[in-house]
Order: structure tokens, then sequence, then C-alpha cells
């Protein structure tokens, strides 16, 4: 249920409405746009339907929310969310580009990586200190070791730094070395995970899961909007169809639908939508182009030498001409790079 609140209302109207909300033992969740306030209602509705709502000072309105995720949905709040980290906006004008390598090498190893992204124009430092893998066999990461580096990295560059968090149970831990906790497309539908860090205040890079629809995705967001944070970033990364040739299949076109339904950013990753470097940089363009915040890729300065994932790593060379490539498409659509 939402509650549209009078232009001119004030805080102690706020706080009131709030109050009844609350006394009804229902939950309330306040938006505040530029010329709006909505107060959007979680609970019984049969309650609230019951309750001269209109009749408060300062409501104008109360409507039924259609979607099945609330806090998620673009009904709920007047102006399209910006997550802010270290002073870069994802969300807003301008376009993010995250880059790294899949996982953590080593000390030595991710201070080289991060400062190559850096130096060729990345905003965001990504690489993976817990890792999951299809096989037990394979490099699994360094876990808390790994993230410990990442701090490092952070220190020489300044860049921020995200990661996957595979477990409820290093929510706390990573949550104090990095500045955005990725879930990982495996770990979509892992409602304890989202739960918990839904908990925490700290940016979500929530990826969707490759078999999902976009309904499945928007309600894993909702999982941790309810706990509390509204810190969420939305990630299309490819989905799995019929098609083998290329590792997943390029989903741009989700983009403008997510953002139609939803208020929250959307960055891609087309690394995974592809799986194959020579293809990564035309996927980042159709995404940027189709409406994205921001992209994330998976970059090396020798692909060759990386320990997961090398063949839909790109090198510095690409980087470089991919983010020169990607500021034009920007500006093209009245956008630009930090």
């Amino acid at each position: 249920m939402l509650i549209v609140l009078k232009p001119n209302v004030s805080k102690e109207e706020i706080d009131h409405i709030v109050d009844k909300i609350r006394s009804l033992k229902l939950e309330p969740h306040v938006s505040t746009g530029v010329q709006r306030t909505i107060i959007t209602v979680i609970g019984d509705e049969d309650i609230i339907r019951e309750q001269p709502l209109e009749a408060i000072a300062g409501v104008e309105s109360v409507k039924t929310i259609l979607k099945p995720f609330k806090l998620v949905s673009s009904e709920t709040q007047p102006d399209r969310s910006v997550i802010r980290v270290n002073g870069i906006e994802i969300g807003g004008k301008n376009i993010v580009i995250i880059a790294g390598p899949c996982s953590v090498e080593g000390e030595r190893e991710v201070v080289e990586h991060a400062q190559m992204v850096k130096e060729s124009g990345g905003h965001i430092f990504r690489a993976g200190a817990f890792k999951p893998r299809t096989s037990p066999y394979s490099f699994q990461g360094f876990g808390v070791q790994g993230l410990k580096f990442l701090a490092k990295a952070k220190a020489e560059t300044g860049l921020p730094i995200v990661t996957e968090v595979m477990d409820p149970r290093d929510v706390g831990v990573v949550a104090e070395h990095v500045d955005i906790l990725q879930i990982g497309t495996r770990n979509m539908q892992n409602f304890n995970l989202l739960k918990e860090v839904g908990r925490i205040d700290k940016p979500v890079l929530l990826k969707r899961g490759m078999s999902a629809t976009v309904n499945e995705f928007l309600m894993s967001a909702e999982y941790i909007l309810s706990q509390g944070n509204r810190k969420v970033v939305l990630c299309p990364r490819g989905i799995r169809t019929f098609e083998d040739i290329t590792r997943n299949t390029l989903d741009a076109g989700v983009v403008p639908v997510i953002k139609g339904l939803s208020h929250l950013p959307v960055l891609c990753d087309p690394s995974h939508a592809m799986g194959l470097k020579d293809y990564v940089p035309a996927a980042a363009y159709a995404f940027i182009a189709a409406g994205a915040d921001g992209v994330m890729v998976e970059a090396h300065p020798r692909p060759e030498d990386a320990h997961s994932d090398g063949q839909q790593t790109i090198d510095a060379k690409t980087l470089v001409a991919m983010i020169d490539r990607i500021r034009k498409i920007a500006r093209a659509l009245d956008r630009d790079l930090p």
C-alpha cells in the first residue's frame, strides 16, 4: 500500500503517520523525493484498508501497489536511487566502470591489478577473495587473507573495492574490508544471505541468476531492502539459454525493462554475458546504449596468466579503448564518465 503525502507536508505530520502505521503492527518505509514523499506500508493490506488514512493531515491519497515487489518498485519511490561509494555515484548521470581480475591472486598481484584499473580510467576495483567454482578442485580464492590484500590495494590506489560474499557468516568480515558486497548469480536466491546483507549499511551488488526471471530477480532485491538496506545495485550478467557459442546470452533488453519496473541502479556484467574476451567490449556498449548505469568487466594485465576466467578477461589496452568508446556513447546519451 502506498500513502502519497501532500507537497507541503511537515516532519511532524510524517512522524504522526508513521506512528499510526506502526500502531497497527505494520511496517512503514518513507521515501522522500524532490517534490513528493511517499510512505510504503508492508503488511496485511486488509488492516490498512479499514483505516481512514486520507483523513489524516498531510495525506493526499492512498494507493494499492500492484507489483509483488514493494520497496524495489518504481511505484514506491519518486526518484531513481543513487548509490554513493567513496564519492562515486552509481545511478546518477555518470557511467561507472568497475574492472579487475576474476580473483585475488596475491598481495603484490592485486595491487598491480588495481593500479592497472586506475591508470586505465576505471572507477572501482573488483576481485574475488572467495570464489564459487563449478569444480571443487579449482582455485577457490584466498578467503579472509584475500580481503586484506584488497584493503592494501585500496590503500595504494584509492579505488573503492567490490568483492563477492558467499556465506552469511562471512558478511561481517567482508563488510569490514570492502566498499561493495557482491551477491553472485548462484546466490541470488540464497535468502539467508540476502537477509544478512540487508542488515548492514554497505552497498550490495546483486547479480541476476543465470536462469532467473525479472520478477524473481527483483524479489531477491526486495529481500535486501525489506531488512533495511536500500543501497542495492542490480546487475544483469547474461542468461542461460540453448545457445552454446557464448557462455551466456546477452540480455541487454532487460535493462530498460528493469529501469521501468524499479528505481534501483542497473550496472551490467558483459564479461559473464559473453564469456569470450573478443566480444566483451561490444557487449558493454550494448548495455550502455540500453541505459545501464555502468559495467563491470574482468580485466588483467596478462589474461593468459589469470587464475580463473582468463578466456573472458580483457587486457589493459582493450580496457582503455573500451572506456574511451563508452565515454563517447555516454555523451551521445547526454551522460558522461566521472
